[in-house]
């Protein structure tokens, strides 16, 4: 009796193991894994097993207030319903999740994005079991072809990566699919270092192509014969890359020239 007691309060209950077997994904493919399920000191029965994939995004915000951290859930794969598990059961049920094609990328060539936290997180929930357990994992996710090439044009002329962010907002003039997106945020190169104050890139993936939305933080006066202060103002530029057409365009001239365009003046003030 005792020991049923204790598993009411998930202790000597039944645990969830999770095990990545792809080293990294990329968005719009499959990641590939298996759950061990672990009986405990007594049978007890499953009501649902299952996986979700989590992103850390940044809400709320701005005018001076720190923005708000939640892990948010944004793709769930159900694994099993109402089950009995033995004590002492091993039990491995292998899973497939489908990445969506706006998945945060994580790495580049396996090196990690300062200010990424994307995870899978696996859900065992127990009939009359007081605490659930759980298990997350973080998962790679490395970026598709055509963001690569944004992301070395990016890097070509001299912008430097500092880190990434996810805001639970959407961006006007694309077709976003999830409730956030990323921006991956770079240093302007010395070409530009006068004028701007950083670099955002945004990418929203489809199958058959990559929308690319760059915003970029330009430095304005802040009064009359005042020179350029610390203050910015944003301007949004967007593209698509065809995936079929990848190699057909110089994107570092075609970056540069937009953000040449964007450093022009364009008043007193500016």
């Amino acid at each position: 009796m005792f020991q049923k007691v204790l598993a009411s309060f998930g202790s000597g209950g039944a645990k969830v193991d999770a095990r990545l077997l792809d080293r990294s994904v990329r968005p719009g493919a499959t990641l590939h894994g298996e759950v061990l399920l672990a009986g405990g000191q007594i049978d007890q029965e499953v009501e649902s097993l299952g996986v979700t994939l989590l992103a850390r995004v940044e809400t709320g915000g701005g005018n001076g207030r720190p923005a708000q951290v939640t892990d948010l859930p944004f793709q769930t794969v159900q694994l099993a319903g109402r089950e009995l598990v033995r004590a002492g059961a091993q039990v491995r049920v292998p899973f497939e999740v489908q990445m969506p094609w706006e998945t945060p990328i994580t790495t580049v060539f396996g090196k990690y994005l300062t200010g990424m936290a994307v995870g899978l997180q696996t859900n065992l929930n127990l009939a009359s079991t007081i605490v659930d357990p759980q298990d997350v994992d973080a998962v790679s996710i490395e970026p598709v072809p055509a963001q690569h090439r944004i992301l070395d044009a990016v890097s070509r002329l001299g912008f430097q990566f500092t880190r990434a962010s996810l805001e639970k907002n959407r961006l006007d003039g694309v077709d976003q699919q999830l409730p956030f997106f990323q921006e991956i945020h770079f240093a302007p190169s010395r070409a530009f270092a006068g004028v701007f104050n950083e670099l955002a890139v945004s990418f929203l993936a489809r199958p058959r192509d990559v929308q690319v939305v760059l915003d970029v933080n330009k430095r304005v006066r802040v009064a009359k014969g005042g020179g350029l202060g610390g203050r910015g103002q944003s301007f949004l530029g967007a593209f698509t890359v065809d995936n079929a057409a990848l190699g057909r365009t110089n994107w570092e001239q075609q970056i540069e020239g937009w953000l040449r365009e964007v450093a022009k003046p364009r008043g007193i003030f500016d």
